[in-house]
């Protein structure tokens, strides 16, 4: 049976590393929360403050430090190094809700081992909120184990993604034959919705236009709390995966979700 990361013998340093590079993204954001930051817009348009480019550079400084031979990538800066482990950062993923001064924006922080997501952290820092997961460790809620709720049928879930804008018409069509069927249908809260689903909160979370950046972290918090994570048509999620995303918390329903989703 191949070892986990959980086994490896990087793992207790990378683990104490990954909840350092949290603490840092809560310090340095939550100083310049609902402050009247100013916002500048990327080339592609989306908004970046100076929070954003604090954080990550913050954290480069660390990692470096930390693991030397280790790669970079990040939202804000280019991709340094390369190697079998790569460290994948978004310093505020929901920087519309961070400049708006809505609280449930978050930094994800994830290790690749290969190209596979090995650990990740959601964290929320306006709500002193973190998930933790890690390959063969399970995922842990601020310092407690949680697991997804055992939903079986789209019937009965409750399914969210942070807006429907990110979707073209044929990926809005797919969206909506799968929350047209389910109990109750909820929008907003970027990678916060990923801790929900893992705590048990929601079961479904459907996406679109995301990028390495925004769904690596939420891989091992998923999985190592029993849920299924892949693109619309199934597939494991890496650095070449499409943007499409669908988080379930059972077996069960995700293939329920990938009925409609894989029409795309």
């Amino acid at each position: 049976m191949a070892r986990t990361f959980a086994q490896h013998a990087d793992y207790p340093a990378a683990l104490a590393l990954a909840g350092r590079l949290a603490d840092v993204a809560r310090t340095i954001s939550m100083s310049h929360f609902r402050t009247g930051v100013d916002v500048e817009s990327k080339g592609d348009g989306t908004p970046v403050t100076i929070a954003d480019r604090g954080i990550e550079e913050r954290m480069r400084q660390m990692i470096r430090a930390a693991f030397p031979s280790h790669a970079i990538r990040g939202e804000e800066f280019a991709a340094e190094g390369s190697g079998e482990f790569t460290w994948v950062l978004d310093p505020i993923d929901g920087t519309k809700s961070f400049v708006s001064g809505f609280p449930l924006f978050g930094s994800l922080i994830a290790l690749t081992r290969s190209g596979v997501p090995v650990l990740g952290v959601i964290e929320a820092p306006a709500l002193a909120e973190r998930w933790i997961g890690s390959q063969g460790e399970g995922t842990r809620f601020n310092g407690r184990t949680v697991h997804t709720r055992a939903c079986r049928a789209l019937a009965d879930a409750v399914v969210y993604t942070t807006t429907t804008e990110s979707f073209d018409a044929a990926e809005l069509a797919c969206f909506q034959a799968v929350a047209r069927r389910a109990a109750l249908r909820r929008y907003g809260g970027d990678c916060y919705l990923y801790g929900m689903l893992a705590g048990g909160h929601c079961d479904l979370v459907i996406e679109a236009l995301l990028k390495p950046h925004d769904f690596m972290a939420v891989v091992p918090v998923i999985e190592g709390a029993g849920g299924r994570i892949s693109d619309w048509q199934g597939r494991p999620l890496t650095f070449a995966s499409d943007g499409r995303v669908v988080a379930a918390g059972s077996e069960a329903l995700w293939q329920q979700a990938l009925e409609d989703l894989r029409r795309l």
